[in-house]
């Protein structure tokens, strides 16, 4: 991963993006500490499963195939009621 001061991937961001896209994630540290990093929209959309429907995500769950989940419930009041 290039690694990129914050003051020259400022002024060279369109560089930045190109790399991102043909080498991978690009590193922007500020004062020496990593503060960002730079991908691809690929490679986002890959990490971020945004390229699925939430019924594809729900289907891809573990408990898809169980018939019956038994989830208890809380009683306990949220917040205290005085009356």
């Amino acid at each position: 991963m290039h690694v990129w001061q914050m003051q020259e991937a400022k002024a060279r961001l369109s560089e930045v993006v190109k790399r991102a896209e043909s080498e991978g994630p690009q590193d922007i540290t500020l004062h020496g500490q990593s503060v960002a990093v730079v991908v691809s929209r690929r490679t986002f959309e890959r990490l971020s499963g945004s390229d699925q429907s939430l019924v594809e995500f729900m289907r891809r769950s573990p408990l898809y195939a169980m018939d019956e989940i038994s989830f208890e419930r809380d009683a306990s009041l949220t917040r205290g009621i005085e009356l």
